[in-house]
């Protein structure tokens, strides 16, 4: 019995969990569902361990497969890392990179760090904006590539995953019966508002603007001290504040990631630099919380 794991069977585990199916894996690795099946046999068989269980009409993993699907993302981001090293030596230029705050502060910093070691010669640029902002500096060439929210079916850029947006407010916040729902939201236009005031207004729910502001750091004072609630990525939500309960308002939509170049052919430093996002993103959200 081998003693070392095959990181082709591993790719596939980590697709399976991040596409919610190894049928959907199968697809995305260029194999057909049995051989999918074979692989996590004989991976079973060499661990010794039970990996996934049914569940439903799908395959949720084990103790033992949350083990291996952690270690499994950092075998693959190192495997994935000495290649970018390899074969990008030489590789040189200028990347200007746009991304919001939240995206900023969360996946970002993975990203660079790996892009950097793998590409040490290529001068990287960032801005940190507003999303109307970002659109319009890659139009107008300010910016080679951005990374932002927008809504689903977006007819721009390429879409790296769904998130859930939630009401986000001081931990064992709760509205106040017969008075509107006061909100703290980042100024018009802000897809975060517009699908929280959308939300409310159709399930018919007074509310008030408490704290409006152009950057997160503005609205964080209010939120904090109980006075308000916003609207945020349920992954980002800062640690010392929280999503509200289900069932206390109506539920969010769904927004996506998208990643967005300025030229449809980009250089290749700025492709290797959207291939490092990508991956970054597929990371986090296959993450558990």
């Amino acid at each position: 019995m081998s003693d070392t794991l095959d990181l082709a069977i591993l790719r596939t585990l980590v697709v399976a969990e991040h596409l919610g199916g190894f049928s959907r894996a199968a697809d995305r690795v260029g194999r057909t569902q049995s051989a999918v099946s074979l692989q996590l046999r004989r991976l079973e068989a060499q661990l010794g361990r039970k990996l996934f269980v049914k569940s439903g009409r799908g395959l949720v993993p084990t103790e033992a497969g949350e083990v291996l699907l952690s270690y499994a993302q950092r075998l693959l981001a190192l495997n994935d890392e000495a290649l970018a090293a390899v074969r990008g030596q030489g590789l040189s230029g200028r990347v200007r990179l746009g991304v919001p705050q939240d995206i900023a502060d969360t996946v970002l910093p993975n990203a660079l760090a790996r892009f950097a070691r793998a590409h040490p010669d290529v001068v990287l640029e960032g801005r940190v904006e507003r999303q109307e902002t970002l659109n319009r500096m890659l139009r107008d060439g300010s910016l080679d590539l951005i990374l932002l929210f927008a809504e689903p079916q977006s007819p721009t850029g390429q879409d790296l995953g769904l998130v859930d947006l939630a009401w986000i407010g001081a931990p064992g916040w709760g509205p106040s019966p017969g008075h509107p729902l006061p909100l703290a939201l980042l100024d018009a236009p802000c897809l975060f508002r517009k699908a929280g005031l959308a939300t409310l207004d159709a399930a018919g729910r007074a509310w008030r603007l408490v704290f409006g502001s152009p950057s997160l750091g503005g609205l964080s004072p209010s939120i904090r001290a109980g006075l308000a609630i916003t609207v945020r990525v349920a992954r980002f939500c800062p640690p010392d504040l929280a999503p509200l309960p289900e069932g206390i308002l109506p539920p969010l939509p769904r927004v996506s990631l998208r990643l967005a170049f300025a030229e449809a052919a980009p250089p290749p430093a700025v492709e290797k630099l959207g291939e490092s996002l990508r991956q970054a993103v597929a990371e986090f959200l296959s993450a558990r919380l």
